[in-house]
């Protein structure tokens, strides 16, 4: 087997595998030129949760274009414990109550929600009212409706907004892109992705309070699936029906447990999609008319894997996929580059989400999806 890595990336450029994971993995101090006086963005965590304090903060300590300048918690005892571990200033630690003050301090330009789903809107309205660019962790409401008001308050307040879908910003992905982009194994035929963990040790934890998450295996694991299948065609669907199993209703009382999905996309393709909190998957195929290629894993943390038709190997260092996916965020807002991972990619995902529930609640009726072409994806 032959390994799809940089360095042999001139040769298989013939063999039809374009440039774009390559490029992006080019110090972009490289390509900045003037704007390299430009300031770094501070970054303030909202919710101190394990998200938040194993990957986000030690992410933000290697980042290029922001770094970790302040917090907020509900819980006091970890105000200190931060301050001291990572230097913030007492002035940049607030609370949920006097969250709203943060629009006074000029040390912090992004507010990144890392709460439970419920709270996503508030606190992103709340930090776009503050004037603070957002990026709101997935998914992004626990309805529609909360997306449309997270994108209309963030553009009348003139600040940014991003998803934290830290898969559009690391290399597998974009091969994964760039392969359906340049066709490299034709025209994509059917597409397969699996999201999923096995949960058993706290029925109390707020992902199984519907309250909080807003539903269960879908709206956590479930949205890396949907976007699986959506990148690994390179289209929004047209249709979806789908069905849902539940073996442990003892622990699952209020949410999901495993659900299936089948979708329709404007080409004739077709894909599958599963989720659960109750069995570990994490897997996506490709199939198309003169090839497939697989990548597994493909949305934990990494390091990812892939392999092809063709006996390639994809492979590329690993990174923090969370350092890559906040300065690709800040190069949007520094330098207005492309938004990876834009507010109407989440609503786009919880439309789909919501049509997978009307399903379900429907006994597996199949239910269209209309999207503008190019909805939701982002640069």
């Amino acid at each position: 087997m032959k390994s799809l890595t940089r360095r042999n990336f001139n040769t298989l450029t013939a063999k039809g595998i374009g440039g774009a994971a390559l490029l992006s993995s080019v110090p972009f101090a490289c390509a900045m030129g003037a704007n390299q006086d430009k300031k770094k963005l501070g970054i303030a965590l909202v919710g101190l949760g394990s998200y938040s304090t194993y990957q986000l903060a030690p992410a933000l300590q290697d980042t290029q274009h922001c770094y970790l300048a302040g917090i907020v918690t509900g819980t006091p005892e970890k105000e200190k414990v931060w301050a001291n571990k990572y230097g913030i200033p007492e002035k940049n630690i607030y609370n949920y109550q006097n969250f709203d003050d943060i629009a006074n301090n000029p040390e912090i330009d992004v507010v990144y929600v890392v709460l439970p789903n419920s709270m996503h809107a508030e606190f992103s309205i709340r930090a776009a009212k503050a004037g603070k660019h957002v990026i709101c962790e997935k998914p992004m409401g626990i309805s529609v409706a909360e997306c449309d008001a997270i994108i209309n308050v963030c553009k009348e307040a003139g600040v940014k907004l991003g998803m934290g879908y830290r898969l559009h910003s690391e290399p597998y992905t974009q091969q994964v892109k760039e392969f359906v982009r340049e066709k490299t194994f034709g025209d994509v035929l059917f597409v397969s992705a699996d999201a999923a963990y096995r949960s058993t040790g706290n029925p109390e934890q707020w992902r199984l309070d519907k309250k909080l998450s807003g539903g269960g295996a879908l709206m956590n694991m479930g949205v890396y699936a949907v976007q699986s299948a959506i990148y690994g065609t390179g289209e929004n669907p047209i249709s979806v029906a789908a069905q849902e199993f539940s073996t442990r209703p003892e622990y699952f009382k209020e949410t999901d447990e495993t659900i299936t999905a089948q979708f329709k996309f404007p080409s004739g393709a077709v894909g599958n999609i599963s989720t659960s909190h109750n069995f570990n998957a994490n897997a996506m195929y490709v199939s198309g008319t003169s090839g497939w290629f697989r990548l597994q894993p493909a949305n934990n943390y990494g390091p990812l894997s892939g392999v092809t038709s063709n006996g390639d190997v994809i492979k590329f260092p690993h990174e923090s996929q969370q350092k890559l996916q906040m300065d690709d965020f800040a190069r949007h807002v520094l330098f207005d580059e492309p938004n990876k991972a834009p507010g109407e990619m989440g609503k786009r995902d919880m439309i789909i989400v919501e049509a997978i529930y009307k399903s379900i609640a429907n006994g597996g009726e199949t239910i269209s999806l209309d999207f503008e072409p190019g909805f939701g994806f982002g640069g």
